[in-house]
């Protein structure tokens, strides 16, 4: 496979922390490019209201400006499906399924990843009252039924989350032992999603037969992942899979940084584009004292 075109800086996830990276980036004069796949949890969110200045916004409309801004500022944005990335010492080459591309430096913003169900029609009911962001989507469920499918750290944080708006929240195992006490459990194993007249999630039908009626369901299975592209190069990462990064948004492997979900804290918007800044200004301050540093070395030569 040929190698496409090199670049100061790669940037993996083109949501809001890798765009943000690329506009800082590229207004400070390096050659960015964003990879991406549109499968940031931006891009499926059906409706936002606690972001800045927007307003009520479709997700998918306000990923699509993001981009549309970074090209403005002259960042390449690519759609493609990363598989690979190596870092031989001096270089990272990121494989994608249409090319190859190189960098002095790469930024990992891929979002988190999520441990996806089994259960039958599940996963065609995200955005339909089936979700994976309690902080993100809670607020939409005030006194109505809502359930937590999962049994261990990540199901406890979206379980507490959704107590403080639901009016009843369920424990959902699917037939697990919770590694944490809910008041209202169900371990009973599920058969089938449900869905209701107007094509969105009602509930749960279990093995036994039995149904659960609900509003929402928040899939909450294994823990917020990192990127296996960053574990690959041997980033460090915590106990819950984050990756581990500096005040600079830098990782443990020199010239690779991560932002946004894919490192630990609160998994919001405003967040996400704070890393991105943070990771931006950083790459950009970085490559200006390289190149002072490169003109100053070719005059004294």
């Amino acid at each position: 496979m040929r190698m496409d075109k090199i670049f100061d800086v790669i940037i993996i996830g083109g949501g809001p922390a890798g765009v943000s990276a690329a506009l800082y980036a590229a207004r400070g004069g390096m050659s960015v490019c964003v990879v991406h796949n549109k499968k940031s949890a931006l891009h499926s969110a059906k409706r936002i209201e606690n972001y800045y200045g927007t307003g009520a916004v479709e997700g998918a409309a306000l990923y699509d400006a993001g981009l549309a801004q970074a090209e403005s500022v002259g960042a390449v944005v690519i759609s493609d499906e990363v598989t690979f990335a190596e870092f031989d010492g001096k270089r990272f080459v990121v494989t994608a399924v249409g090319g190859k591309y190189s960098a002095a430096r790469l930024v990992v913003a891929t979002g988190a990843s999520h441990t996806r169900s089994k259960i039958e029609g599940l996963d065609k009911l995200e955005g339909k009252g089936v979700g994976y962001c309690a902080v993100c989507d809670g607020f939409f469920y005030r006194k109505k039924a809502v359930g937590v499918l999962g049994a261990g750290d990540y199901a406890e944080h979206e379980y507490n989350v959704l107590c403080g708006f639901a009016g009843k929240t369920y424990l959902l195992t699917d037939g697990a032992v919770p590694s944490f006490s809910a008041a209202d459990t169900i371990d009973k194993k599920i058969s089938r999603a449900r869905v209701g007249e107007n094509g969105r999630f009602c509930g749960v039908e279990f093995a036994d037969g039995t149904t659960l009626e609900l509003d929402g369901l928040f899939v909450a299975l294994g823990v917020l992942g990192s990127s296996a592209i960053a574990k690959s190069m041997g980033v460090f990462t915590d106990e819950r899979g984050a990756i581990k990064v500096d005040g600079n948004g830098m990782t443990n492997v020199a010239g690779l940084y991560a932002a946004g979900d894919c490192t630990s804290g609160i998994k919001q918007i405003g967040r996400a584009v704070a890393d991105g800044m943070t990771v931006g200004t950083a790459l950009a301050k970085e490559f200006a004292a390289e190149k002072r540093a490169a003109d100053e070395n070719k005059n004294n030569g």
